[in-house]
């Protein structure tokens, strides 16, 4: 994920593509106006007539999504929409029905949206409606942003129906949009359910800073505009300092205890991003100490630098050693009494692994997975473990060649220099499509989360400190 691709709506108009368990995570109930639905909605009953009211509330403050998630907290209600060029009394709304609905008149929050003789022809549909058979179930509401259509709609609607329009509660409700204390968790939820898991430490914005924006903010609306004002700076602060390459940050992790359950539980998406809290939060590693001194740059360096977490499975690398590696890495298989004869599934391999998928620009999902390795693979890969102690730049190479002869990358270097004052080199310097990915591999005959954790923190912070970002 880029920070140029986030997804940090400030409108709910622009969320109502996500389906109800996506949308559920993101909507927090407003008490108090579920209160004044309930009020409505008895007396209603009690009078066996439908009702209207004017929902005052500022633009950005919430109404759309309070009224669209009404069903979210109270069963059986029904929310529907009537754009200004659709007729009140047409299509769905001439249906009788028994449960309770909210009709809203959309698109008509000011005046100048719509002309004074279609307001008034509006009214009295609504007055009609409201009265019929039809209606007699439904709470009407015109959600309104500014004090001169809300007089309006007061005055029409007094001259044409007073209580028995508007219902002993008065002809206009209030919206203030949910309570201050609940922002963060709303943007942290919405941050998390659009952009794959991620947090809003993963956007460069702390905890500290995002509860600083919602004390500035007065409408939810405005709130989301500042995370996401915030996100994008802090990425382009970021992105500044890559004068002479985008870095993009691959760890490639290979072990003989195939821990693809660990690198899972620290990665979010289909992408394999790696996850900045879980990272933090599974190893008690000094990296640690010294990474929160950083915390708004710590989430954000991981979200530009593109980092990921990728399992490599034991055969796929004994097919690779075998079929790719150089004469001096055949040299020392044999020497461990190791089969070097090529192997024909050696390329299947590469392509149908986790970090063939995702060069292939494809998601991670739920794949079968073929019988576990037996003795021999894990002898075999504990042999090419032993090679890697001492010698893990053959290894990589011979990776490096599979993903060209694979097709997956264009072209390679081993430890390539990040070319910055600071002298850091990665594993694997790979192009693919013009742009370059640096591979690091984690090589180990046995490991766990807390070790991968210690591991990719240490390089995200050795990046860091490159590019000149970290101290």
């Amino acid at each position: 994920m880029e920070v140029g691709d986030l997804r940090i709506p400030d409108r709910f108009e622009r969320l109502r593509d996500l389906d109800a368990g996506a949308l559920g995570a993101i909507v927090v109930p407003v008490a108090s106006m579920l209160d004044v639905m309930d009020d409505r909605f008895m007396d209603m009953h009690a009078a066996d007539r439908g009702s209207f009211t004017i929902l005052r509330g500022q633009t950005g403050a919430g109404k759309s999504t309070f009224l669209d998630t009404v069903s979210f907290f109270r069963a059986d209600v029904e929310t529907i929409r009537i754009s200004p060029s659709e007729d009140l009394v047409s299509g769905v709304l001439l249906d009788q029905v028994v449960h309770p609905r909210i009709v809203v008149l959309e698109g008509r929050e000011a005046l100048g949206q719509v002309s004074r003789q279609e307001i008034e022809a509006t009214m009295h549909a609504v007055n009609q409606f409201v009265r019929s058979d039809a209606g007699r179930t439904s709470l009407v509401v015109w959600p309104t942003n500014t004090d001169d259509l809300t007089e309006l709609l007061k005055e029409l609607g007094g001259n044409l129906g007073g209580e028995a329009l508007f219902g002993l509660t008065g002809p206009v409700t209030r919206f203030e949009g949910p309570d201050k204390n609940d922002y963060v968790r709303i943007a942290q939820q919405t941050v998390a359910t659009l952009n794959d898991g991620a947090s809003l430490d993963a956007l460069g914005v702390s905890l500290e800073l995002a509860e600083k924006l919602a004390s500035e903010s007065e409408t939810i609306g405005s709130y989301l505009a500042r995370i996401r004002k915030a996100s994008v700076q802090a990425g382009n602060r970021v992105r500044r300092l890559l004068v002479k390459e985008r870095f993009r940050l691959w760890t490639v992790v290979i072990a003989g205890n195939e821990p693809e359950g660990d690198v899972a539980a620290l990665t979010r998406g289909g992408q394999a991003y790696a996850d900045i809290d879980r990272l933090v939060n599974s190893t008690g590693a000094n990296i640690v100490n010294e990474l929160k001194q950083y915390p708004e740059m710590l989430g954000i360096l991981g979200t530009v630098l593109d980092a990921r977490i990728i399992h490599l499975d034991m055969v796929s690398v004994n097919a690779i050693a075998r079929t790719f590696g150089t004469p001096t890495l055949h040299g020392l298989m044999q020497a461990q009494g190791m089969q070097t004869s090529a192997d024909p599934s050696a390329v299947r391999r590469i392509q149908e692994s986790d970090l063939g998928i995702l060069l292939q620009g494809k998601p991670l999902g739920t794949r079968k997975r073929g019988p576990k390795p037996g003795q021999n693979t894990k002898d075999a890969f504990l042999k090419l473990s032993e090679i890697s102690r001492t010698n893990d730049g053959l290894l990589n190479e011979a990776i490096g060649n599979a993903l060209v002869g694979a097709g997956l990358i264009g072209q390679f270097k081993v430890e390539q220099s990040l070319g910055t004052d600071l002298a850091f080199f990665s594993d694997l310097y790979c192009v693919k499509d013009d742009s370059p990915i640096r591979l690091e591999f984690m090589w180990r005959a046995k490991t766990g989360r807390a070790t991968i954790a210690n591991y990719v923190l240490g390089k995200i912070n050795n990046y860091g400190k490159a590019i000149g970002l970290l101290g």
